[in-house]
This record gives C-alpha cells, structure tokens and sequence, in this order.
C-alpha cells in the first residue's frame, strides 16, 4: 500500500510539473539562396507559420528548416520581443549542416538516390490515398484539403468510415468533395480493417496510408511514391511526420521526446543485406516510419494479405497494425525506404488522458503486432528468439524514464527539454504485458463478427 502511496504522489507531482510547459509556436523556413547573404541577415529565407498557425511572433519557436524546398532539420530557437522572427531564426537555421543528408551506410547500393524535390528522379507511379476515419468529420475535411493539393500528377483518394455511429462523414465527403474523394462505409471496426478495405479499392500502383489528423505537405505524396519507379525491389516506403501543433503541454511533451519522426536522413533497409546498426531487424520495425505516413507497392500488399485485422486502433490489440505491416513486407524480402522529403504534419493528442491512452496503446501495440507476426508467420520463430535477449533490452530501454539532454547537434530533433514522466513508463510495460492477450482477444472477436455475418 505504502508503495502504490509513493506511486500516486509520485505521478501527482509529475502532473503539476506537466501542467506547467509552456506552449511553442510551429514554423517553417526555407533558407532559399542563402548563400547570397542580406543585409538584414535573413538574406533570401522565407518564413511561414505552420498549418493553421498564425504569424510568428515573440516566443519559443519549433522551426522546420529547409533548403530549396527539402527538409534538413529542426531546432527550437526564441524570438526576442520586438526582434525580426525571419532574421533571428535564419541565423539559427544556418547552424544546420549544409548540403543534402548523406545516405545511411547501409543503402543499398542499387538504390537511386534522392534528387532535389524541384527535379523528381522520375514520373511517380500511379497512387491512391486510403484515409481510415471514425466520427472526426472536422479533423477530415482538413487533411482532404490537403490531400486534393497534392502536385502528385495521377492519384485518387479513399476515405473508409470505420464503424460510424453517426452519417457526418459521409455527408461531409459526398457535400464538399463529391466525385473527387470516394467514401466507403466498413462497419467491422478496426483501423486495420478499415485499412484493408481501402487496400481492395485501391485503383493506384501505390497504395498510400495517412490519418484524418493530418495536414499532407503538397509535395508529400510526390516523394512517397517516387521511389517505387527507381527500385523494383521496394515494398514499402515511409515519410517524416513533424507536429502541426505545440499547443498544450502533452504536445509539447511528446515532441520533446522526438515524436513521430525518424530523422532526417533517407535509408533504405533490405532484408538482404541486414543493417549492421539493426541487431533485432525487423523486429523493431517503429523505427522504420508510422502509419500516418506510409506507402506500399499494391500488389505486394495485397499479396502478404494487407494488414492483420486482429491489430491497430479500435481493436483489443490497441495497436501494432502499421508494424506488422512493414515486417510482412519486408519479410518477402522486399526493401523498405524512409524518405524525409516526405512530410506531413500531425495534430498530436492534446491532453494528459491522451499521452497515458497512447502509452498504453504503443506498449500493447509492438507485443501485439510481434504476436501477429509469429501467429501468421511461425516459420519466423526461430528468427525472433535469436533476437529476444536484445529484444528485451531494447524493451527496457523504450520504457525507461527519459531524463533531459541527449538531443544532440541542432535539428537532431529529439532534445528531451522535458523528463518522460515514470507514470507514462509504467503505463507502457503494462501495454506490452497485455499486447499477446489482446491480439488473441481480438482474433477471437473477429471470428465471432465473421459467425454472425453469415
């Protein structure tokens, strides 16, 4: 009782200290010709607020650095009151390393490299975008703006209604969109369910998977689906997904920690030649991307049987389904390619409730998705029990408290401004003791579904 007690003090006082972060402006700023100088200091940079934000003003400042329209980087920097937001944070951003991100040792040597996004490598194959949604109509209809921007030449769109309680998706796609997005109903639910429903409509070469809570930069789906032209061999590609928002103090949070993004650095990983930095490849398949920015070769999704639909949101599994995904693909020995040039921007979860929800989810989701995967896919066993001893230690090391520091140079993204509270760390083992028993309850659930349907 006395230590269940302390546990309680404990995370109450994690709480206040929570409470206390203060909000971050969300920009971006392309340095242009910056060679060129100025005599104000921002020489050619262009200043933009992030998606939906206002103008930049005096205050801490989360900036997406680019150079000629890519991203490089990101940094935290502050605007002095009455100081030039353009001119203060260009002579930051060009602390930056300059020049295009080198290639991870392990790229395959047969892959094309990236080109400057002004000059594709390539026309993109055809795509189709399945976005999954379940009674968030208003979060939708941004990211369908954004989508519909897109400089992608052929692609079409898909929304899924994931077991609607009410008919306002619907209504919306068919009132403002009509024959430019097409709406189907899954009434099963289940985020990999819905995915697979998408993946069966999919006209497109690419089948592209993003969220309803997501602004797509216009260029995002250009850069998604280039590679697949330059690489027969790739399966599956991945993008960089920055916050649209630092509103609240669990958006702040989170994104200290480093959030969804992977770098800034493309790689691309074969199963052929295992990345020597990757001792559990692919079982540690969250660091190749996220679910609201990925991309597959259709045809091999659909051949590895898409997406288990015992796992991802919405299901007992609670997560997992992106993951086991990637693993699939990866496991036909098809090659996988994180691609930065990629970027959407994501409305993060906004309260304390949300951060422990999510905890809880990412814990339960990576032991449910390595569950799927040896369920489906036995002959792997051998493979995952040679990994397990680093397994574990990997697991301890994702649910340690995370103290401040170990951001490392400017842009490295994860600068930990903020210690990861113990509670959250708790709330994650958990989620990974209970990810096998959710993935079994939630096969369970879906043969019952299957009984009464016929």
């Amino acid at each position: 009782m006395a230590g269940a007690g302390r546990a309680r003090a404990e995370t109450r006082r994690e709480i206040a200290e929570f409470l206390g972060l203060g909000s971050v402006q969300v920009a971006e700023l392309d340095l242009g010709g910056e060679d060129a100088g100025g005599a104000d200091g921002a020489g050619d940079a262009v200043l933009r607020p992030g998606p939906g934000s206002p103008p930049v003003a005096s205050g801490a400042v989360f900036l997406l650095v680019r150079r000629a329209g890519r991203p490089v980087g990101t940094l935290v920097g502050r605007v002095p009151e009455g100081a030039d937001p353009t001119r203060v944070l260009a002579g930051l951003a060009r602390q930056l390393p300059r020049g295009e991100p080198p290639e991870s040792p392990t790229e395959s040597p047969t892959a094309a490299p990236s080109a400057p996004p002004s000059v594709p490598p390539s026309v993109p194959p055809s795509a189709t975008v399945v976005v999954a949604t379940r009674e968030r109509a208003g979060p939708l209809a941004r990211a369908l703006d954004s989508l519909l921007a897109q400089d992608h030449p052929d692609f079409d769109v898909v929304v899924v209604d994931n077991a609607p309680l009410t008919g306002e998706t619907r209504d919306l796609v068919l009132r403002k969109y009509g024959e430019r997005v097409r709406y189907v109903c899954e009434p099963v639910p289940g985020l990999a369910v819905a995915h697979n429903r998408g993946l069966a409509l999919a006209r497109g070469e690419v089948a592209a998977f993003t969220d309803d809570d997501v602004v797509a930069d216009p260029r995002w789906l250009t850069e998604l689906t280039a590679p697949f032209t330059a690489d027969p061999r790739l399966g599956c590609t991945t993008g960089l997904i920055l916050p649209a928002r630092l509103g609240t103090p669990a958006q702040v949070l989170l994104e200290s920690h480093g959030g969804f993004a992977k770098g800034f650095t493309p790689r691309t990983y074969d199963p052929e030649h295992p990345p020597a930095d990757e001792p559990l490849f692919p079982f540690t398949a969250g660091r190749f991307g996220s679910g609201a920015n990925m991309a597959f070769r259709t045809a091999v999704l659909r051949t590895v049987g898409g997406f288990d639909p015992a796992t991802g949101a919405g299901t007992r599994a609670r997560g997992g389904d992106d993951l086991y995904g990637f693993v699939r693909v990866l496991a036909q020995g098809r090659r996988l390619r994180y691609t930065p040039s990629a970027l959407v921007w994501h409305h993060h979860r906004e309260t304390w409730r949300d951060l422990e929800t999510q905890a809880f989810g990412y814990g339960a989701g990576l032991t449910a998705y390595l569950t799927a995967v040896l369920v489906n896919r036995p002959a792997l066993l051998p493979a995952l029990l040679v990994r397990l001893p680093g397994g574990l230690a990997h697991a301890r090391g994702l649910t340690a408290v995370r103290e401040t520091g170990g951001g490392g140079a400017p842009g490295a993204h994860d600068e930990r401004t903020h210690p990861w509270p113990r509670r959250l760390s708790r709330l994650q083992r958990r989620g990974m003791l209970y990810g096998p028993v959710g993935y079994l309850r939630a096969r369970r659930a879906l043969r019952t579904v299957a009984r009464e349907a016929r």
